[in-house]
């Protein structure tokens, strides 16, 4: 398992299995680190996501200019399997079929009382910003 934030995602591009990554921080490095090991035996398969489980959201604010295709932790499973099932291998993006923002997610996922934050106001390890995926292998998936 690997993560779209193996890419820079410093514009509204909606990365493919083709792109070449280019990690940002610490956390993406690894990840990108882990994929190389990975390539180079025979018969692996690579799977960049984006997701969250389906559950009241952890934060007091969700980001409203953080941006991906993300998917809930069943949806996922749900590709994880498909792909298995196929015995695909290589890179494979498991994806969400529409873009939304963080803020836009922890709704879907049922929280309520989440407020909503702008990058400007952040002050850690620098993110992501925009973590949209698409794919040329597989099939996108409804986040439901």
């Amino acid at each position: 398992m690997s993560t779209a934030c193996v890419f820079a995602g410093e514009n509204e591009k909606y990365y493919t299995e083709s792109d070449t990554p280019a990690p940002k921080n610490y956390y993406s490095m690894t990840k990108l680190c882990g994929e190389i090991i990975t390539r180079q035996y025979p018969n692996t398969c690579i799977i960049r996501s984006n997701f969250v489980p389906k559950q009241q959201w952890k934060y007091p604010k969700a980001f409203v200019d953080r941006f991906g295709t993300y998917l809930f932790t069943d949806n996922v499973a749900q590709g994880i399997k498909d792909v298995a099932e196929k015995k695909e291998k290589g890179i494979i993006h498991i994806v969400g079929d529409k873009r939304m923002s963080m803020y836009e997610l922890a709704l879907l996922a049922g929280s309520k009382n989440v407020g909503k934050m702008t990058l400007k106001e952040y002050q850690g390890h620098p993110l992501t910003i925009d973590m949209s995926l698409s794919t040329e292998r597989w099939n996108k998936y409804q986040i439901k």
